[in-house]
């Protein structure tokens, strides 16, 4: 398996590793009767609960470049050193952000997140010098 495959399978576990954490933190804030009902008037998820669901969401958002761009590289034959540098950079600035989220500190967790977007620029760049 190439190191993007490889940060990207990573990179999916961390995704549903956060997705467990926010599921245990909003079963401790209201309950599983109301998780597990049609949520219809869900108060809203406070504290260590909401941050891990608002990282987990974010996750998302940046799984969906991240993975597009780890595939194009692999697919076109052009995964190289710096797609795989780009790939573990967003990967530990991920881990990062998921942490320092949770944790609740501002302007870190913004920092984390500008680190992995570093780390998805490396791979866009590499795949645009292909072209």
């Amino acid at each position: 398996m190439s190191p993007d495959l490889k940060y990207l399978l990573l990179s999916t576990l961390l995704c549903f590793v956060q997705m467990l954490i926010a599921a245990t933190g909003a079963n401790q804030a209201v309950g599983l009767p109301t998780l597990a009902g049609n949520r219809e008037g869900l108060p809203e998820i406070t504290g260590w609960a909401g941050r891990a669901k608002r990282a987990h969401l974010n996750m998302i958002e940046n799984m969906v470049l991240f993975t597009a761009l780890v595939l194009i590289a692999v697919a076109a034959g052009k995964a190289n050193a710096m797609t795989a540098m780009g790939a573990m950079i967003f990967f530990w600035g991920r881990v990062a952000y998921a942490v320092i989220y949770v944790a609740g500190i501002a302007w870190l967790r913004t920092v984390a997140w500008f680190v992995s977007v570093i780390g998805m620029a490396l791979i866009a760049i590499e795949l645009l010098k292909a072209m």
